[in-house]
Formats: structure tokens, sequence, C-alpha cells
């Protein structure tokens, strides 16, 4: 049962990442609105989200709309799309936010906070994800892994971190989150493309021969465009990014799952904005160029081809 005064959350872009967290958040007795494709939505409302964790399915009731409207009267809404999608996202649901609601970008790069703060004309708290997780069918979502959340600070923060740790989400508040989210953008730059290019989930595809020596370029030039921006990344950045593997080693990558389906990717936010601020900054950044120019011809190609 929910308390009639509990605070409640929408999920603007209900996708893997967003039904994640929207169920976990639901489970533990938050009110959940998901705002999400057709679809999805429609089977959310005829039978509850499933989530599966640990082998282990649920069906979580939860209430899902496909209109922008859905967060009307949210006190938090966490924004789940695509980078590519974050203005006119923020259009949408401009019009229906509640006063004073909270706004967190739960987004891949490292921008997307600031471009919706300029669209919606209000403070966006951006949240650095570290979760493996798919979309099996529709309202159905897998987590593969992992699961943390890291919150930029804010007079708020302290209350955030609590209502999602007591859904058992693992979070913390950063003073610099970022950092944070320079640090999951690197990640993404080494795994996503190569995942996505291969088809191949982390496990596999750290084995693969060359594999940990482009990665190790890859880190070596967003790590040069993160200095020249100010940007403090720790010492043992690339022992992280290789150690990912071992701890999501079912997952493909967003941008594999993307390109599979026929989908844009995020590429140009991930790969794309470190040659484009490499570019800016007089930075080389080959390897970050060749993967984000094989996966556009990837998408181009994937897009001609008909998908159910």
């Amino acid at each position: 049962m929910t308390r009639a005064d509990a605070t409640t959350v929408a999920v603007m872009g209900a996708g893997s990442v967003g039904c994640y967290f929207g169920a976990l958040l639901a489970r533990a007795g938050t009110p959940v609105t998901l705002i999400g494709r057709p679809h999805h939505v429609e089977a959310v409302n005829v039978r509850g989200l499933l989530l599966e964790v640990a082998g282990t399915p649920e069906y979580i009731p939860v209430r899902a709309t496909s209109a922008a409207s859905g967060v009307a009267g949210a006190d938090i809404v966490l924004v789940c799309v695509k980078s590519g999608d974050t203005e006119a996202t923020g259009r949408a649901m401009a019009p229906h936010l509640k006063p004073g609601a909270t706004i967190l970008s739960l987004q891949n790069g490292v921008d997307n906070a600031e471009r919706l703060a300029a669209v919606l004309g209000q403070a966006v708290l951006p949240v650095a994800v570290y979760v493996a997780t798919e979309m099996t069918g529709p309202g159905a979502v897998k987590h593969h892994g992992r699961g943390e959340l890291v919150i930029g600070a804010a007079p708020q923060s302290a209350g955030l971190a609590d209502l999602f740790r007591a859904a058992g989400i693992p979070t913390t508040v950063s003073d610099d989150a970022r950092a944070a989210l320079w640090g999951k953008l690197i990640v993404n730059c080494a795994y996503n493309a190569l995942s996505a290019l291969t088809q191949w989930p982390y496990g596999r595809l750290i084995r693969g021969e060359g594999v940990v020596e482009v990665m190790t370029q890859v880190v070596s030039e967003c790590g040069a465009v993160a200095h020249a921006s100010g940007v403090p990344l720790p010492d043992d950045i690339l022992d992280s990014v290789l150690g990912l593997a071992a701890t999501m080693p079912e997952q493909c990558s967003s941008t594999a799952q993307d390109v599979a389906r026929g989908k844009p990717s995020e590429i140009d936010h991930l790969n794309g904005f470190i040659v484009r601020k490499g570019l800016e900054l007089g930075i080389p950044t080959p390897t970050n160029r060749v993967l984000h120019t094989l996966v556009k011809l990837a998408e181009a190609k994937a897009a001609a081809i008909p998908h159910a």
C-alpha cells in the first residue's frame, strides 16, 4: 500500500533504465508513473511492469502513459530519454510540471542536465547511472548487473538519496557530479561502440583480440580531453574501465541494442562528443573518431533493414 502523502515519481522516457529504477521505487511503496512508448505502456497497464532480477520475475503495479502530461503532479521527475531527445522532451513536459518539482537527468553524456535546464528554466540535477539493463519485451525489463546512482549535490540531494536507498538503490551524493558523468562517459566510449559493432556482451568483448589495446587508447584520448576541459579524473580510470566487464559480463551496450533494432543511438553524444570536444581543444582523438564513424555506418545499414 502507498501512503496518500507519499512522494510521487514520474519517469520520463521509460526504457530499460527508467523502468528498472521505477520498478524498484514502486516496489518500495513510492507511487510511480512511467511515460514511455505505447507498446510498453499497454503491456504495463494490462498486467504490471515485469521486472527480472537474478533470474526471478516479478510483476510490479505502476501507472503508465504515453503522454508527456503524465509528469503532472509528480514531486520528482526522472528524465531517462536518449540524449538526442533532451530538448524536445523538456519542451513537451514543461507545461505539465508541478511547481517546485525536482528534475533529475539519468542520461548518458555529460551535458544533458544543462541542456534540459536551459529548456525548462529551472535547475536539473545530474545523475551518473551505473546499471546494466535490457527491455526483453513489451513492459518487461531485465537486470544484468550493478545499479548505483551518483547524484549531484543540491539542498534536496540528501532526501533523494534516502528515497532511493530505501528502495534498495545504492546512491551517493557527489560535490563533483561533473567528474562522475565524465567517468561514465569514458566507460561508454570504451564499450558502447565496440559492443554495437560486434553485438557482443562485455564479458566476451573484453577477451577479443586487440580490444584492451583499443579501449586503452580510447581512455587515453578521453582523459586528454577531460584534462583540457578542467575535469579531474581518478588515476585508476583505465583499471576501472577494463574491470567493468567482470561486473556486467552479460550486458550488451545500449548502443548495441539500438543498432540491433534499427534505431538511432546516442553515439553522437558519446564518442562523437569526444571528437567534437577534441577538435575544439586541439586534441587528436583518432580512435574515438573511427569508432564513431563505424557506428554511424552500422546505424545507417540497420535503419535500411525492416525490423519487426
